[in-house]
């Protein structure tokens, strides 16, 4: 049948509700970690959400292989991406605030002084002064994969993003290191709370973000991106610089103002 309109109507897919469903189960496994201190729940449930976001990238990817993702389509999917990306920095500043209302005013059930008695972020000058270093480099590698893409120099995008996925790899392990050389833990006062919600947070944006950026890998590797034509490209790129940026406020905020 002939299509008469520039818009794709999209076939009836599994994969917004098993989504849904399985975010459910992982926040759920969440508390259940919390309270229960069982976390089978929650892995099981993150490798579901992670095979079923996986599978309908993929069917996205189709789509635009097959030229469904005309121009009104890609516009739209622009304002999406941003709108998105709005609901992100609404949710980072909802956490920022909480940390700012509890260093500012101190309450009494912390001493009213911060930080608070007993705990101490890590110094900013060594773990965190380093993966700055590690994240920045890696955006800085994926421009120039991205100039790369728009020049139509296939080999140089292949360095660049596996330049940005190494140094990026490296962000997440050193975090994680971080993480369990900690004194300190979540349920540690507000500052505890406040730091590894925060960090944690854009620690899971960071693994989001490389699993967008390997797709990206995959998909250029297989000659599915053109110089006029990578829009997954481009939006993956915009949500890793969205991780960097995210990051510096977390570096100056919560480790160098914060302690």
């Amino acid at each position: 049948m002939k299509q008469y309109q520039p818009y794709h109507i999209v076939d009836q897919s599994p994969w917004p509700l098993l989504t849904g469903m399985s975010v459910f189960m992982t926040v759920s496994g969440l508390i259940a970690i919390f309270h229960l201190n069982s976390p089978l729940l929650f892995f099981a449930s993150l490798l579901i959400l992670m095979a079923c976001v996986w599978r309908w990238a993929i069917d996205i990817c189709d789509e635009s292989s097959l030229g469904f993702h005309t121009k009104p389509v890609q516009s739209n999917m622009i304002t999406g991406f941003m709108m998105f990306i709005l609901s992100e920095i609404a949710l980072f500043a909802s956490f920022f605030w909480a940390f700012f209302t509890s260093a500012l005013v101190p309450t009494p059930e912390i001493g009213l002084t911060w930080p608070p008695q007993g705990i101490q972020i890590p110094s900013p000058s060594g773990a965190p002064l380093l993966g700055t270093l590690l994240l920045l480099s890696s955006g800085a590698f994926l421009t120039w994969s991205h100039h790369a893409m728009t020049t139509g120099q296939d080999s140089e995008v292949t360095q660049g993003l596996l330049w940005c996925l190494l140094l990026g790899e490296g962000f997440a392990v050193l975090q994680a290191s971080e993480y369990a050389c900690a004194q300190f833990s979540i349920s540690d006062s507000a500052l505890g709370s406040c730091f590894f919600m925060l960090t944690g947070l854009h620690g899971a944006h960071v693994l989001m973000g490389l699993s967008l950026l390997e797709m990206c890998l995959v998909r250029h590797l297989k000659g599915q991106f053109a110089t006029n034509h990578h829009l997954g490209f481009e939006t993956s790129a915009w949500y890793w610089h969205f991780v960097d940026v995210v990051w510096l406020f977390v570096f100056t905020f919560i480790y160098c103002w914060g302690c």
